[in-house]
């Protein structure tokens, strides 16, 4: 099976309006700001639309600057009622960091801080490039606690001092698998640093996780080939016997289904979830 013909399988389906959650929330409007990282695909732009189809202004930031066009467009085609506004950034960079905070509060009181960009790298501890590693936490540890760390004073500077900070887990945030040691310790790492947020937040400041199995995303589909090719199997027979060989359910999430799970987590029915993770892996950690 070619990269095309995975993709055309198990990449995710057309998104449509309905498909995202929409809540009734007080603080779901224009004036309150929502950074999502990674918004230029997968997870990260549907979070984008996602939030934008509950009438929040979006700082959607990522490197890929046609990847953020294409989410203003789909949100212009979707006729959501949010404003999306695009930052390209590099999440390694300090300076960027700060210019992405900058710019959500130019758009209006600072309220949520979803840190979901992530890349992955396979290989065993004894080969694992130690470069990829380090880049692999500086994107999903060290800058979710830079962002963090600049978004939580304009957080308690809102009218009610409130906020919430969702940071995509994972599975592998729980349990690990080979070969995957940088994505391991960085996802166990990142629970440790939304429970750290959550002991400081007060109680009005949230933070929590959510923690997906595998997501239909173009990026794990355009893998699925290669995948196969080291194991020698098909690709159907790696999602089906490694994939989701463990998991209860036999399907893999659309990346709507994990932005609908930031959304809930954001909003006022979420009040108690502070400092833990909406695990949603079908049975895969959790079940024998």
């Amino acid at each position: 099976m070619t990269g095309d013909e995975a993709m055309a399988k198990y990449g995710p389906s057309e998104l449509t309006r309905d498909d995202l959650l929409t809540i009734d929330d007080p603080n779901f409007t224009d004036e309150n700001v929502v950074i999502v990282t990674g918004g230029g695909a997968g997870i990260g732009r549907a979070t984008a639309l996602a939030f934008a189809a509950n009438g929040l202004t979006v700082v959607a930031t990522d490197r890929d600057e046609d990847g953020l066009d294409a989410v203003q467009a789909e949100a212009t085609e979707l006729s959501l009622p949010g404003e999306i506004v695009t930052v390209t950034a590099n999440l390694t960079d300090d300076d960027d960091l700060e210019r992405i905070v900058e710019t959500a509060t130019e758009q209006g009181s600072l309220r949520y801080l979803i840190n979901n960009a992530g890349i992955q790298t396979v290989a065993p501890i004894e080969s694992f490039p130690i470069e990829k590693y380090d880049l692999m936490h500086d994107i999903m540890q060290r800058a979710p606690l830079v962002l963090t760390k600049h978004c939580l004073p304009h957080m308690r500077d809102n009218d009610d001092g409130r906020g919430a900070i969702g940071n995509m887990c994972s599975v592998h945030g729980h349990i690990v698998t080979k070969d995957k040691v940088a994505y391991n310790t960085t996802k166990f790492g990142l629970r440790g640093l939304t429970q750290s947020t959550a002991a400081e937040g007060d109680g009005k400041v949230r933070a929590f996780t959510v923690s997906t199995a595998y997501v239909k995303t173009a990026l794990v589909a355009k893998q699925l080939p290669d995948t196969a090719d080291r194991r020698g199997m098909t690709v159907d027979e790696v999602v089906e016997k490694v994939m989701l060989e463990r998991t209860r359910v036999k399907e893999m999430m659309e990346p709507y289904e994990v932005a609908n799970l930031f959304v809930m987590g954001c909003s006022h029915h979420s009040r108690h979830l502070n400092g833990g993770d909406m695990t949603h892996e079908g049975g895969m950690s959790l079940t024998y």
